[in-house]
């Protein structure tokens, strides 16, 4: 079991196969040119699924597989099946922009995963455009089906942003909520790669417009997941991920891997440890002894929200998020 030195159980890894990602959105990297890091430069799924055998026999019981947009590398679905077929309990998830899932669901499914979480941060065309820099509604929509269609469970995101999409987060959680899939808003991350001139919605701004069209009691918070719910009167809950609240770290049970083998404690934190040395010449023992002093180091909470706040030098497309 991994514990860090707060006494949280670290049993959560997310993996970024790649910082590729076929969208340029507004909050995330509107201006980094279409170019990749030189495929020499990233560890290989069998390199990846050393580590993952790792993580998994020192307790990780979780593992989301992320990018950039994860489905721009080839043979995800054979990574994946790696794992479900290494410990097939594993809980086995996937961030993507949905944008080439309609073509790769069903492969997704039958090698082993479970779920999905995917961007939907608005039903208008135009204004998917505006935020991804690109037509791109139509596929996402069509994916989105199609998971759900071969039996993925489907968890949605948004962000909402002043003079985006603000009008349409009561859209956006009828959508899901028509569908039965969970939705999220998120709080709009400060970090130094998205657009200079994007104002995010913070929670008390987001309760009051979902206020005008329904009816909902807060239910806190659920286990370690960073997400503060909310249930309506027919049942139906809907989160928000408040990364600046005081309550955000509280039960983080997560580090995040990078594609070139960069182990991550911390969302906003600049600090690594590298791991691909030790697997490239197979040394597992090494491997694990730097995944136990991330742990160790885990810090107690992110830098956001403090005196000196400042907008993250963190990439999140290289973390996916």
């Amino acid at each position: 079991m991994l514990i860090d030195s707060y006494d949280r159980v670290v049993d959560y890894l997310r993996v970024s196969v790649t910082e590729r990602c076929n969208f340029r959105c507004q909050y995330c990297m509107p201006e980094k040119p279409f170019s990749w890091v030189p495929k020499e430069n990233l560890l290989s799924f069998e390199e990846l699924f050393e580590f993952m055998k790792v993580a998994i026999d020192e307790g990780v019981k979780k593992i989301r597989i992320t990018g950039g947009e994860p489905l721009l590398r080839e043979d995800l679905d054979k990574f994946i099946k790696m794992i479900y077929d290494y410990e097939p309990s594993i809980d086995l998830a996937m961030t993507t922009n949905a944008f080439l899932l309609k073509g790769t669901a069903q492969r997704l499914k039958n090698a082993g995963l479970k779920r999905i979480n995917v961007s939907i941060d608005t039903l208008k065309p135009e204004v998917a455009q505006a935020i991804a820099g690109k037509d791109v509604l139509k596929n996402v929509l069509e994916g989105v089906e199609e998971a759900r269609k071969v039996g993925l469970k489907v968890k949605v995101n948004m962000v909402p942003m002043k003079n985006m999409n603000a009008d349409e987060i009561v859209d956006v959680l009828e959508y899901c909520k028509e569908r039965d899939m969970s939705v999220r808003f998120i709080e709009y991350m400060e970090n130094k790669f998205a657009k200079a001139d994007i104002s995010g919605l913070k929670s008390p701004e987001l309760l009051d417009i979902l206020r005008q069209k329904f009816e909902f009691e807060d239910e806190g918070f659920d286990g370690s997941s960073p997400s503060h719910y909310y249930r309506m009167i027919d049942g139906y809950r809907f989160g928000i991920i408040e990364p600046y609240g005081d309550d955000f770290c509280k039960q983080c049970n997560r580090i995040r891997l990078t594609a070139e083998g960069n182990l991550i404690p911390c969302l906003y934190f600049d600090e690594a440890m590298s791991i691909a040395e030790s697997i490239k010449r197979g040394d597992i023992k090494g491997a694990a002894a730097v995944l136990k002093e991330v742990v160790r180091t885990k810090p107690e909470k992110n830098r956001w929200g403090g005196e000196d706040d400042e907008a993250s030098n963190r990439a999140f497309y290289e973390t996916g998020g």
